[in-house]
């Protein structure tokens, strides 16, 4: 294997501290460094679309929640895992851009549904298909079997994270 930035820091940690068990460092530090990589790549193409990576995702769980691609502001926060506060700038910016607007509620006239436009759907399509084909190509520096065997050890270690 080659040595890369974080077996170094292992390699310094053996020297300076070693009592301390630096292996956890080899899975979590690869992984942030991948991630920050990944989340810097992915938001780069976000930006060809004139979208933020939060926009992204609240045009996702619009498009993905099918016709007539709606949601309240809180079931947008629970797609997205953030708050509605943060829901609410986000769906500012993109109802100021036309993607989405908002209405109100059919069943309760005080709640707010915000829905996709017909720009905002042609717009995140294209920003979707282009979001695969990146993610794509990120993955083609693994084998498929590679690729196989991450996708089961991250949804197993995923699934004891979040239980």
């Amino acid at each position: 294997m080659t040595e890369d930035h974080v077996a170094r820091i292992q390699a310094q940690w053996r020297i300076e501290r070693p009592d301390v068990d630096t292996s956890p460092q080899g899975v979590i530090g690869r992984l942030h460094r991948i991630a920050n990589s990944l989340t810097g790549e992915l938001t780069l193409l976000y930006e060809k679309f004139g979208l933020t990576e939060g926009e992204f995702d609240v045009l996702a769980a619009l498009r993905r929640a099918g016709s007539p691609y709606e949601h309240a502001p809180g079931e947008l926060a629970l797609h997205t895992m953030v708050t509605t506060g943060a829901i609410s700038k986000r769906v500012d910016r993109l109802e100021e851009a036309g993607l989405v607007r908002r209405r109100r509620s059919d069943a309760d006239g005080r709640g707010r549904v915000v829905r996709l436009t017909p720009a905002g759907r042609r717009l995140f399509d294209r920003a979707f298909s282009a979001h695969m084909a990146n993610e794509q190509r990120l993955l083609e520096v693994l084998t498929p079997d590679e690729r196989a065997q991450l996708e089961r050890l991250l949804t197993a270690w995923l699934g004891r994270l979040e239980s």
